[in-house]
């Protein structure tokens, strides 16, 4: 990612550790740091003008406050602030197209509920190939980044993953740091009506699903000789399973399609539960 990091801020606490963790990252590829807020305000006769003045006061102190923090942490990042008026997913998606990532807070609700991505995050995912990376805001729910620490992501072997493979690679390239691919199985449907099932196939199996994993990470192996990286291949749902796997991470990478269905574009099961019920900040990689 030779390109600028953008961050949504709108003065939240989530908002704020968005704010951070782009300026770190921004930081890291030594590439500018851009702030932006969208004020999302009715043009109407009847809505007094002291009102969208207030408003816009506002959101040029939230911007400013945010600008500061990372000036301070990050003096030698280029940042610059932004206050656009629109809807907030349609003016971030839009404002991301030159960007190389676009960083934005997403609410915790604690507990086994998980998290709230919240309509602006959710729908500025799917209206964006921009990299997303969704953040939570510090607190006690947030995970200390255990021993395995890292970067973790989720791979589909059945699909095509270089755009999500290079994200997850070069980030953990940058940062130093190992990195951990994962994918979850299952038996085929036919293995439901044998009446006596051999527990030696599934072993056969797994092995096969892991033969194909390491192979398909054989090329980002060799560009990416530096990063450590380590394997999994596990038969269960690949949601819950990624969603285990990267507790304790420093980022969870995982990706979406970029094809539409009948009904309109959507998440897939994968990434609609790592944004819900992953702790760590979760990157969302569109490819084809």
């Amino acid at each position: 990612m030779g390109h600028h990091v953008i961050v949504g801020v709108d003065g939240s606490p989530e908002g704020r550790a968005a704010a951070r963790w782009g300026g770190q990252e921004a930081a890291l590829r030594n590439v500018p740091l851009r702030l932006v807020h969208a004020v999302d305000w009715p043009v109407a006769p009847a809505i007094p003008r002291t009102g969208r003045e207030k408003a816009d006061r506002w959101a040029d102190e939230a911007l400013a406050e945010a600008a500061q923090e990372q000036r301070s942490r990050h003096p030698r990042t280029e940042i610059t602030t932004r206050c656009l008026s629109g809807r907030p997913a349609a003016v971030l998606a839009a404002d991301a197209l030159d960007a190389g990532l676009l960083v934005l807070g997403s609410r915790g609700i604690g507990g086994l509920a998980g998290f709230l991505i919240g309509s602006v995050g959710l729908s500025t995912v799917i209206a964006t190939e921009t990299p997303v990376v969704l953040v939570r805001a510090d607190g006690p729910d947030r995970p200390v980044p255990d021993a395995r620490g890292g970067i973790v992501v989720g791979v589909d072997i059945h699909e095509a993953a270089d755009h999500v493979l290079s994200f997850a690679f070069e980030e953990a390239s940058i940062r130093g740091c190992p990195l951990r691919a994962v994918h979850g199985w299952k038996l085929p449907a036919a293995y439901e009506y044998v009446p006596f099932f051999d527990p030696e196939n599934e072993r056969e199996i797994g092995a096969s699903v892991t033969g194909m994993l390491d192979d398909m990470l054989l090329p980002w192996r060799h560009k990416f000789p530096s990063v450590d990286v380590t394997t999994r291949a596990y038969m269960g749902s690949a949601g819950r399973e990624l969603v285990r796997e990267a507790a304790g991470a420093d980022l969870v990478v995982v990706g979406r399609r970029t094809r539409r269905s009948p009904l309109g574009a959507h998440l897939g099961s994968v990434a609609h539960a790592v944004l819900h019920h992953c702790p760590a900040p979760a990157a969302v990689i569109a490819h084809a």
